[in-house]
């Protein structure tokens, strides 16, 4: 049976989230004054822009290496990243959503700042220095492990239902890393090093099948958005 022939993961565009997250780094606020659910976080315009010109860049691409299937996250940055790419390529795909691509669950330190868990939860904060980021699973939400471990399901599915195919993704940062960690079989200490540099707003990481495996092709680039004048912070 074939096996995927190309595996593309894209991060969401710009998100109201993001720039959240940004305005409170530094400072001694405990919240990041996200007012949404995680799910329903939508894209700046930035971030609208981002995913246009993810479209162009998709639309550019040599007819073998264009997506035969497109699988997303179903929060909604993810899925209108998807949408706005899609409607600048000249090519009709279908985006299915899979909920094994949502973002990390973080529990009870979902809105949190790390000030804010340190102060509230010290608990917390000394078993997660204790476990370490990869091991550590907040009350209510996820371990790094546990985000492994629904995308080998997902990937083993992916390997059966599209087998010869060129799968593109758009989906959050945290599952970029863990593909990568599960693709590359990285450890532990490997990915966490990888983890500690950011993936910007609708940066692109393929892998390509080559000598009986997915292979890596590029990681967080981000030159499609560079050469539309698209910022990447």
């Amino acid at each position: 049976m074939n096996a995927l022939q190309w595996l593309t993961l894209v991060r969401h565009g710009e998100s109201t989230g993001n720039l959240a997250y940004l305005a409170v780094q530094g400072t001694d606020a405990e919240e990041t004054g996200i007012v949404e659910r995680d799910a329903d976080i939508p894209l700046t315009e930035t971030g609208r822009e981002q995913a246009a010109a993810l479209g162009r860049w998709l639309a550019g691409l040599p007819a073998d290496e264009r997506p035969t299937r497109v699988v997303s996250s179903p929060y909604t940055r993810a899925v209108d990243t998807a949408r706005i790419a899609l409607a600048q390529a000249p090519y009709d795909v279908e985006i299915r959503v899979d909920e094994r691509l949502r973002d990390r669950e973080m529990g009870m330190m979902e809105g949190l700042t790390w000030v804010g868990i340190q102060r509230r939860h010290p608990e917390e904060a000394a078993r997660m220095t204790r476990l370490g980021k990869f091991y550590y699973r907040p009350p209510g939400g996820e371990s790094w492990a546990d985000l492994a471990l629904r995308l080998r399901s997902l990937y083993r599915d992916l390997e059966q239902e599209a087998a010869g195919e060129r799968v593109l993704v758009t989906t959050h940062d945290a599952i970029v890393v863990t593909t990568r960690y599960l693709v590359e079989g990285l450890s532990e200490r490997e990915v966490m090093e990888i983890e500690k540099t950011p993936i910007a707003n609708c940066a692109v990481t393929r892998w390509r099948r080559g000598e009986g495996r997915l292979q890596a092709v590029s990681y967080n680039d981000c030159t499609h958005l560079a050469g539309a004048g698209v910022g990447t912070a």
